[in-house]
């Protein structure tokens, strides 16, 4: 997974009024789970513009203050009208403790299927997986080369090395459907 650098400062009082004069300052106040006790600290507005606004999932090398850890993103609360960033939860990670997350899926190949005149879907766009965080990769690559006309990849045709995914068997990640054409032109034949 890809790192991203973000530095933090402890908050000192917690609560709605001082959440509020935070939020009008342009910082946005986070927490961080999973350690020894939960950290509240905030942000800057501007330094999480590249960490929550693109496809990629990445480890964040969290500072906060004098103190160090390996963080993951695990959940972000947006204002529902202006669309600005209200709160931030992170998780923190450690070697021997697995984590659940989602990581985007990419197609690669031609399908049997779409030289047979088909057209190629993608039902899933990210897959839930579990694993060590350094285990973990950017992203799912699936090879579709052997999907045929009318056939799918679902979740329990994938494996991948040192992560289990956590979707249900039976969803369909991509299919090859039959176009109008290809159906006219089995229809005449």
């Amino acid at each position: 997974m890809k790192v991203f650098e973000l530095k933090g400062t402890v908050r000192e009082s917690v609560g709605k009024k001082a959440t509020k004069a935070l939020r009008a300052t342009d910082s946005v106040p986070c927490v961080l789970y999973g350690g020894k006790e939960n950290v509240h600290f905030q942000v800057t507005n501007s330094a999480l513009r590249k960490l929550i606004y693109t496809p990629n999932v990445y480890v964040v090398d969290l500072t906060i203050g004098d103190k160090n850890v390996k963080a993951i993103m695990k959940e972000i609360q947006f204002h529902p009208v202006k669309d600005d960033v209200l709160h931030i939860d992170f998780y923190e990670v450690t070697e021997n403790k697995p984590i659940v997350v989602e990581i985007p899926v990419r197609l690669e190949g031609l399908a049997a299927g779409v030289r047979a005149g088909g057209k190629l879907t993608q039902d899933m766009r990210k897959l839930k997986v579990k694993g060590i965080w350094t285990n973990i990769p950017d992203v799912l690559t699936i090879n579709v080369e052997n999907i045929a006309l009318g056939k799918t990849i679902q979740v329990k045709d994938l494996s991948f090395e040192n992560i289990e995914i956590i979707n249900s068997p039976n969803i369909v990640v991509a299919a090859v459907k039959l176009t109008r054409a290809a159906r006219g032109v089995a229809a005449n034949a």
